[in-house]
């Protein structure tokens, strides 16, 4: 009896953990994801260099150019531009389309869908690339292997 009560919790607590997700908030979406995305999980050819103590594009001193509900643009100094799209929204995950210039000027543009997820309402969003096809972000640039973190941001 003492097993049997010892399974169930286990099963019980492995369940809760599994949905130990947030939810998004109902507006402003596209906000949130300009301010707690961890971009160290975007593909190398968008990302900013890796710097070990930033993980947000505030962080790497990009300012948010335009926003409105759906889209947003987020820019450096220097003028290098991330568009960011949104593409569908459920409670608790995100697909954007994620596009900006390749690392040197002969690798073009570069495009791809990112499924994004929020752990709790403190943590960062982690992304990884989506197997899900939009029409509105067709895939372009880049390699297969260009996003060097695993799914949702571990290296």
């Amino acid at each position: 009896m003492k097993m049997l009560c010892g399974m169930i919790a286990l099963a019980t607590a492995s369940v809760a953990a599994a949905n130990n997700t947030a939810s998004y908030p109902k507006g402003e979406v596209t906000k949130l994801v300009v301010e707690k995305l961890d971009v160290t999980t975007l593909p190398s050819g968008i990302r900013p260099k890796r710097d070990h103590n930033k993980k947000t594009f505030s962080d790497y001193g990009y300012m948010t150019s335009s926003l409105d509900e759906n889209q947003a643009v987020v820019a450096t100094p220097a003028g290098t531009q991330i568009n960011i799209k949104l593409l569908e929204q459920k409670s608790s995950e995100v697909y954007v389309c994620v596009a900006g210039p390749g690392e040197n000027a002969s690798s073009g543009k570069i495009q791809r869908v990112f499924l994004v997820k929020l752990k709790n309402s403190d943590s960062l969003l982690k992304g990884r690339e989506s197997w899900k096809e939009f029409d509105a972000c067709p895939v372009m640039g880049g390699t297969d292997h260009d996003s060097t973190a695993d799914a949702y941001g571990g290296d």
